[in-house]
Parts: C-alpha cells; sequence; structure tokens
C-alpha cells in the first residue's frame, strides 16, 4: 500500500511539474520586448488601432490580453500586456471573434502574421501578401493548445 502512495504523490509532482514547465518555458525563453519608446514610435503611423481587453468570452485568468494595438500596412504593434503562454500566432480575421468556437470557425480565412514571442509588447512585420484593409480583427491564438488568447477590432 506505501508502494501505491509513493507511486501516486511522484506521479502528482511530476504532473505538476511538467504543467509548470509548459507554462514557464516561454517566460523563461521570452526575447525582451521593444522599450515603450520604440513602441510608440512603430505605433505612430498606424492607419487602424484596436483594443485588447480582459472581459472577452473566450479569456480567463490564463488566457488574455490587455492594451492598445495598432497597424499600418507594413507592421502590427502591440502597447500592453499578453497573458504567457507556449506557441502563440497573431492571426488577421475577416470578423471579431472573441472565443475558441468563433475563431476555428474563420480561422481558414484568416491570415496568420507571425509568431508571438514577448509578452509585454512586440512589433510584427505583416507578411507580403497580406493586407490589412481585407481584415478586420487581430487574434492572438494559442496553436499548441488550441486556445484562444485575444482579440481586438481595429475595423
Amino acid at each position: 500500500m506505501r508502494w501505491i502512495l509513493r507511486l501516486l504523490s511522484h506521479g502528482i509532482a511530476l504532473g505538476i511539474g511538467f504543467a509548470l514547465g509548459i507554462y514557464m518555458l516561454p517566460i523563461l525563453t521570452a526575447p525582451d520586448s521593444p522599450d515603450t519608446a520604440t513602441l510608440t514610435a512603430s505605433a505612430d503611423g498606424a492607419t487602424y488601432t484596436g483594443s485588447f481587453t480582459r472581459d472577452l468570452a473566450g479569456s480567463d485568468f490564463l488566457h488574455w490580453g490587455t492594451g492598445r494595438v495598432s497597424l499600418s500596412p507594413q507592421q502590427i504593434t502591440h502597447m500592453g500586456a499578453l497573458a504567457p503562454g507556449p506557441d502563440y500566432k497573431l492571426y488577421l480575421a475577416p470578423e471579431f471573434v472573441e472565443d475558441e468556437a468563433g475563431f476555428e470557425a474563420i480561422k481558414a480565412t484568416s491570415a496568420r502574421v507571425g509568431d508571438v514571442k514577448m509578452f509585454d509588447g512586440l512589433i510584427l512585420a505583416i507578411p507580403e501578401g497580406i493586407n490589412i484593409e481585407e481584415y478586420t480583427t487581430v487574434v492572438i491564438w494559442c496553436e499548441t493548445f488550441a486556445e484562444f488568447i485575444t482579440a481586438a477590432q481595429y475595423r
């Protein structure tokens, strides 16, 4: 009986350690975010702006974003914070969504802009062939866990 309890307790500890590792690794390996002056200068020439808020239906205490997102035809700038996590991607979507089911329904018609590796502000170049005028919303999505993080409507 004692061996079963030891195996169970060690298994639980291993599971908790693994989960913490998945959560902490992106934080520990994240590159430094751009400073405020760089973010402000990048956002100054924006064509559109929108806001990430924590009160979306698909956001919770582990999956959220706050702050302002600015778009120009060349780049996207986020001044704010994102809940840290693995494998975040930034998409431009043709309509506003606020949860997993909503984004999964339009993911095929959305454009993947790039990887989100910074959680306190970021600047992402828009790849050639993506026209921001064809979309209305910026979505942050976790590919690994198919988890909605946040969205901001800019048009």
